[in-house]
């Protein structure tokens, strides 16, 4: 089922929909100030873009401890660069609608004996802690601009009832009867979000949340703080609050937007932002390029390889078992 998976048309499909997207952004990027964009290269230097490509490595790795610590409240224990490269697809399709790349993660995982609604569990619990870190890392600087209050306030509700239903297990208990009682499709649904659901419990007991929330504080501190170094290279003196500030701001509006990625919506907001301190549309274009390059692009690129080399493997070992 896996080889099948992402075999052929499907790899193919994959491929397509990442190059007409990366290209889409290109052509934006161009359109709006390609001069800038090569300029802000030249200013950030190899050493800067090196920099922000560690800082965001370095998110990866630490968001892939905190996907580790997910399945092992699971019962679910995969050898870890098998495990590596199967985190790293779940990056292949982030610029697909309803970002399905990371699905591609349980096909690849139920290989080793993990279910389904593991894995969802595990992205579920993902998503939460990341909106959890992010909005941490709003608040220092909600003062510098008491016009995104609302945002910042409308997903921080959010999150908290998320994680409030998590915690109470009396309403899950009434869908789980109700979904029972239901026959059909609905009522299929139903049973696999709870079972869903009452994984995900798991994943944030409080002994497991004081581990995991750390960690997502410091995967996107990093890649915020790698923003703040551009910025201080392309000449863009804004501080290491208001730099923070803005990346992390941008991010949630990303994720609001509902858009594959946040593709338009943090690029959107991030300039906004740096317009509002007085940036120049040029430098503010071509910071919010260099940062995407090295964080959203950076990732599908490593996501394309994982699933590349793991397409690979599965051929030769079909091959293998044809010789046999």
């Amino acid at each position: 089922m896996t080889q099948a998976y992402v075999s052929g048309w499907r790899l193919r499909a994959v491929i397509v929909s990442v190059v007409v997207a990366a290209c889409g952004y290109l052509l934006v990027s161009v359109i709006t100030g390609w001069r800038a964009v090569l300029a802000g290269l030249a200013a950030a230097g190899w050493s800067g873009i090196v920099f922000a490509l560690c800082m965001s490595s370095l998110n990866y790795a630490l968001r892939f401890g905190r996907w580790q610590l997910y399945l092992r409240s699971m019962g679910h224990r995969v050898p870890l660069l098998e495990h590596g490269r199967i985190y790293l697809t779940g990056f292949a399709l982030t610029t697909t609608p309803g970002k399905a790349g990371e699905a591609i993660r349980a096909v690849f995982l139920r290989h080793h004996g993990v279910d389904y609604a593991s894995t969802l569990a595990a992205m579920f619990s993902e998503r939460l802690s990341d909106l959890v870190a992010i909005l941490v890392l709003c608040l220092p600087g909600l003062d510098l601009d008491p016009r995104l209050h609302l945002l910042v306030l409308i997903s921080a509700a959010g999150v908290l009832a998320a994680l409030g239903l998590l915690a109470w297990p009396a309403w899950l208990g009434w869908v789980a009867a109700r979904a029972q009682a239901m026959h059909g499709r609905l009522g299929q649904l139903l049973r696999h979000l709870v079972h869903m659901l009452r994984q995900a419990r798991r994943c944030h007991a409080p002994r497991l949340l004081l581990a995991s929330t750390p960690l997502s504080l410091l995967a996107w501190s990093a890649e915020a703080f790698a923003f703040h170094v551009l910025c201080e290279r392309l000449g863009l003196h804004a501080g290491l609050g208001y730099a923070v500030f803005v990346y992390a701001v941008s991010m949630i509006a990303g994720s609001v937007s509902l858009l594959p990625g946040g593709l338009g919506g943090t690029e959107a907001a991030m300039v906004a932002l740096l317009l509002l301190r007085g940036t120049s549309l040029p430098d503010a274009v071509a910071v919010t390029v260099l940062i995407r390059l090295t964080t959203l692009w950076y990732a599908v690129a490593l996501g394309l390889l994982a699933l590349a080399g793991l397409r690979r493997r599965g051929e030769a070992g079909a091959g293998q078992g044809a010789l046999r």
